[in-house]
């Protein structure tokens, strides 16, 4: 571990040993009871956090139509997407505007508290501290145990998803796997995508997105264009972030079984086109995941890291992953990702 990185994680479990020492001690073990008019959720910083976190807010607000549902978020990405979400009642910035949150926030006492992180975060664990709420829910860990009232006991490779959901059953709610299926939450879409979206209606392109959050995560431009040039009776769509608009024209202009398509705004736009692909290639990126809120069948593309596979890898959806041999995505090799689609592609005709 990096020096720097193992300093943060031991003030990480520093500030968490002195709020177990001084706050008022909660068992861990308590049954949630009494109304439920209000709940507050601590929402992880990044978009594909968001985007698993949906199903939990979705099936809250399908068993209590009347509770009010507050965001705890602590980026402005976070924040944007909950604000658009239909179910929610309100969204917090925690480390904006300290008089706002103060009086909408702190000021007030809710029925519930959850805390969506399964590992000691000095963020979360103040929220937690700070935030008034009758009964506090956290995941099991020691650096949490004495400071929520009910600690969920989930295995650590569960998918982050189930992870969120296992609230539901100390409220009282069912969900299957279906109804834990992540969504977005709808947004206006341009006239040009619309136009898009009937042109390749019929025609259920594959789909290549080639943006990935991290550096490490990315694959190559020429490997997606050998790619892509391997299978010429096939058509193509290639999704990108606005930081990867140039390639994706490049590829576009390049490659003549690619539909050239509008650019995406935001996760919801993207999702439209990925819901009408009959498979959709990806890095390791939040980009899985609105595959597996449309059903779409996935190729990932992986560095070897068992953890970002299980806890946020593709959920109930039909899918292949392809493991880097290096610390880099880049270190796949065409052959292997177009083995991988022939697979799925194998699935998809045996039923």
């Amino acid at each position: 571990m990096k020096p720097r990185k193992k300093k943060k994680r031991q003030f990480r479990q520093a500030f968490a040993r002195l709020l177990q020492r001084f706050a008022p001690p909660r068992s861990g073990i308590a049954e949630f009871s009494g109304p439920l008019d209000s709940v507050v959720i601590l929402a992880q910083e990044k978009l594909g956090d968001c985007v698993l976190l949906t199903p939990l807010v979705r099936n809250l607000r399908r068993a209590f139509p009347d509770l009010e549902i507050h965001i705890i978020a602590f980026s402005r990405a976070s924040a944007s997407f909950f604000m658009n979400a239909p179910e929610v009642t309100a969204v917090h910035l925690a480390k904006k505007q300290p008089q706002r949150y103060f009086r909408e926030v702190l000021a007030r006492e809710f029925d519930l508290l959850f805390n969506t992180k399964d590992h000691p975060s000095t963020h979360f664990l103040l929220q937690s501290a700070l935030i008034r709420a009758r009964f506090k829910v956290g995941h099991k860990n020691p650096f949490h145990e004495g400071l929520y009232d009910r600690l969920l006991d989930t295995e650590f490779h569960l998918h982050m998803t189930l992870k969120n959901c296992a609230l539901l059953p100390l409220l009282g709610i069912s969900a299957d796997l279906e109804a834990c299926r992540p969504s977005l939450p709808a947004m206006p879409l341009p006239e040009e995508l619309t136009a898009f979206l009937g042109k390749i209606d019929s025609d259920a392109p594959i789909g290549v997105n080639i943006s990935a959050g991290e550096p490490n995560r990315l694959w190559t431009e020429e490997k997606w264009k050998t790619l892509i040039g391997g299978f010429p009776d096939e058509r193509f769509v290639v999704l990108s972030g606005p930081d990867d608009l140039d390639a994706k024209r490049r590829l576009e202009a390049s490659s003549p079984n690619v539909i050239a398509s509008p650019s995406t705004r935001n996760l919801y736009e993207a999702s439209r086109i990925v819901s009408k692909l009959r498979l959709l290639l990806t890095p390791d990126t939040s980009m899985v995941h609105v595959a597996s809120s449309t059903g779409t069948p996935v190729v990932g593309l992986y560095r070897e890291a068992p953890q970002d596979i299980s806890r946020f890898g593709p959920y109930a959806i039909p899918y292949e992953i392809v493991i880097s041999p290096t610390g880099e995505v880049s270190g796949i090799e065409p052959d292997e990702v177009a083995s991988a689609m022939q697979r799925l592609k194998q699935q998809a005709r045996q039923g």
